[in-house]
């Protein structure tokens, strides 16, 4: 795992909590972690990322620690990537690939299937001329223009007809989806969609609240594929509860671009309910990184819910439970928090009586008579 610590910052993130989260990511594709690398620059190298110093310190490492892959915390450039494998002699991926690579293995509709396809394809296509520039440095004139060059050429060509047709196969899917909403409107049935950073404890909620059976693990992105249930209110209205992809810091733009057609069921909702791993240490940034993609989305005055969970890792038996402490102590570090806020856990079904009081309360305000 390597990082670069920039002294301005993209992000309120230390560097350490951004390695320590690609690690996990790394742990959820299947790799195992044998080191981390982290260096303070003003910005990264435009050609290694890595600064030629601590570069041979990465090299020398791999004497001790017998690495393969080295993965990096941010998108390399096509160069980039290059001259580290030159040095380094290993494979080298990014934040970025390792991500898709994940949304490939957790992919289970033919429609996730398809949108991570094509953000792959997207990713690669800018890399092609990375990959074949040592055949293409030959230059011009006479006699140069060997097979690199074509098969450059060739391979640009296949990958964007590709992209031309799962683009296609994801437009005539988005027909579907956009049918399938108009009929949900015409039954009037409200939609409550889950949201929040991965591994913030949507799908076990949605568990819990409906007694569905999604697929729930302790891993990031453990889900992919959207799932939709029933749930019956207290005034026995019904509504139904969406469970959406998690949000991750630094989202790649392939993959808002290739998965458009089911974010655009959070624009279609009732109301968001924001789930917030509140046992997570840096639960502040996971808030604010999610609030920050609802605002990119156009969402951000949408009707919100906040759910505070996992409050059954925080408890200390020998203390009293401080609900408004809790919540004003995450206030205070985010830039808003609203006022429909709920402490709950998923996993001990506490809290529910309240959120779903709670959700029928805004429903009601959101309704307006005809």
């Amino acid at each position: 795992m390597v990082a670069v610590a920039t002294k301005a910052g993209s992000d309120s993130w230390p560097a350490e909590v951004s390695i320590e989260e690609l690690a996990q990511l790394a742990g959820t594709a299947g790799a195992d972690v044998v080191g981390k690398l982290i260096q303070r620059l003003p910005t990264p190298s435009k050609t290694h990322y890595l600064g030629k110093g601590k570069l041979d310190e990465l090299l020398s490492l791999k004497d001790s620690t017998n690495y393969n892959v080295v993965i990096f915390d941010d998108e390399l450039s096509p160069l980039q990537q290059q001259n580290l494998e030159e040095v380094l002699q290993v494979k080298v991926i990014d934040r970025v690939a390792l991500i898709l690579d994940i949304f490939a293995k957790r992919a289970r509709t033919h429609e996730g299937q398809l949108q991570v396809e094509l953000a792959q394809h997207q990713y690669l296509l800018p890399r092609l001329a990375g990959q074949w520039s040592h055949l293409e440095r030959l230059g011009g004139g006479i006699g140069t223009r060997g097979p690199g060059e074509s098969q450059l050429e060739t391979d640009r060509r296949l990958i964007r007809q590709k992209i031309y047709r799962l683009k296609a196969q994801i437009k005539e899917m988005r027909k579907h989806r956009e049918l399938y909403r108009q009929q949900r409107k015409k039954s009037g049935i409200p939609i409550v969609a889950l949201v929040g950073y991965t591994n913030a404890g949507k799908s076990t909620l949605l568990n819990a609240l409906s007694h569905a059976d999604v697929f729930v693990e302790d891993k990031l992105f453990a889900t992919l594929d959207p799932t939709t249930r029933r749930l019956n209110l207290p005034d026995k209205s019904v509504v139904l509860v969406t469970d959406t992809v998690g949000f991750i810091r630094k989202l790649p733009t392939t993959i808002i671009v290739a998965f458009r057609a089911t974010l655009e069921e959070l624009a279609e909702a009732s109301i968001l309910v924001h789930i917030v791993d509140l046992a997570c240490h840096n639960a502040p940034e996971q808030y604010q990184t999610v609030e920050d993609i609802l605002t990119d989305l156009n969402l951000r005055d949408k009707p919100r819910i906040t759910a505070l969970n996992k409050i059954d890792l925080l408890l200390d038996h020998d203390k009293p439970w401080d609900e408004e402490l809790a919540i004003s102590h995450l206030s205070n570090q985010c830039n808003t928090i609203g006022e429909n806020t709920v402490l709950i856990s998923a996993a001990k079904r506490w809290g529910f009586a309240k959120l779903l009081k709670l959700i029928n309360q805004v429903l009601s305000q959101a309704r307006q008579p005809v």
